[in-house]
């Protein structure tokens, strides 16, 4: 009895692997007669399944099990084993120089990989994002963003800030193809980003905006972000509060990304951006830690200025310095903290 219903069982739950099953339900299910041997033995049988590692334990209410996902080992070596270069990621450029943002020669990208562009408010997110998916325009990169799209009547449009900023820098980039199609592919998606990402693509999500008594659940976006990506490549931004060290997320962020990127403001002009690299996962060259800046010009599309700078040897970077018993401003590095390196 107990092999033919073990069986019949296993048969059950293969196709829900990764969900919960109840006891009571499954007795329903497999039509099991209250006043036959197998009403108390699936009991047995579960307990079974649950030495087998096939089941384990809800732990939320006695009777409640998880159906466990079955796995095959991998085998690594053995057999023929395709070597996979690095992702071919470009980073943006200055407009002026037309050179890429130095700091990207030294980063190495592959494929699955997520890079987070933790910023303040105003502070360039969009502007990179943009220009992520300008420089990469030829893989046919995703576009998911907050203020990307609109709602008019019952229908998606783009948001009329966003056809702006296109039409700017349409002046460099191709937007379409010979036929006049989009050569990216805009999603009007404002949550659940992991379930909408294309797969084998780069997606680019500006912004990912979660209740400040949800920032914890940004660790197991990420992860199943990255889960979805196949041989593509994730360029996520997330909101920073000014002077933090993090995105909203803390550690959460940092356990799943491959590279940070913290955005904040530098000086009083609010179209300067400070850019810091927090981490990175493959470098071939000291390059965390370091920090640059340029300017933001026509509404929010270009780069210019960009420049590694080095904390101000006079104030050591807090844009103040003693002076007898008083704070004054720094004249060297102009109250930002930092200078030219």
């Amino acid at each position: 009895m107990t092999e033919k219903l073990i069986d019949k069982v296993r048969e059950y739950i293969k196709p829900i692997q990764g969900r919960n099953i109840d006891v009571s339900k499954l007795r329903n299910e497999l039509k099991i007669d209250p006043n036959s041997p197998a009403w108390e033995g699936i009991r047995v049988v579960v307990h079974r399944l649950v030495e087998e590692k096939v089941l384990k334990p809800s732990g939320r209410q006695d009777g409640i099990y998880k159906v466990i996902i079955q796995v095959q080992p991998v085998q690594v070596f053995g057999q023929q084993r395709e070597r996979r270069p690095p992702f071919d990621l470009r980073f943006p450029r200055d407009y002026d120089t037309k050179m890429w943002l130095n700091f990207a020669e030294f980063i190495t990208m592959r494929e699955g990989d997520l890079i987070t562009l933790g910023g303040v408010k105003s502070k360039g997110k969009t502007t990179l994002c943009l220009n992520f998916c300008a420089e990469n325009i030829d893989k046919n990169p995703v576009l998911m963003g907050n203020e990307y799209t609109v709602l008019v009547n019952d229908r998606y449009e783009p948001s009329p800030r966003f056809l702006d900023r296109l039409d700017v820098m349409s002046k460099w980039v191709n937007w379409t193809d010979d036929r006049g199609f989009d050569k990216f592919t805009l999603l009007p998606i404002r949550e659940d980003y992991a379930e909408h990402i294309i797969k084998d693509r780069i997606n680019i999500i500006d912004w990912i905006n979660l209740d400040a008594s949800e920032l914890y659940d940004i660790g197991k976006v990420l992860e199943e972000i990255k889960a979805n990506l196949g041989r593509g490549i994730a360029i996520v931004a997330l909101q920073k509060s000014e002077y933090s060290n993090d995105p909203r997320g803390g550690q959460f962020v940092r356990d799943f990304s491959d590279v940070e990127l913290l955005l904040d403001g530098f000086g009083e002009n609010p179209d300067d951006i400070l850019l810091t690299v927090k981490g990175v996962k493959e470098k071939n060259a000291p390059v965390i830690g370091k920090n640059y800046s340029y300017t933001i010009v026509s509404k929010g599309t270009k780069i210019i200025n960009f420049r590694e700078v080095i904390k101000c040897p006079d104030c050591y970077g807090k844009k103040w310095k003693k002076q007898g018993n008083s704070n004054i401003p720094c004249t060297r590095c102009k109250v930002t903290g930092f200078i030219d390196a």
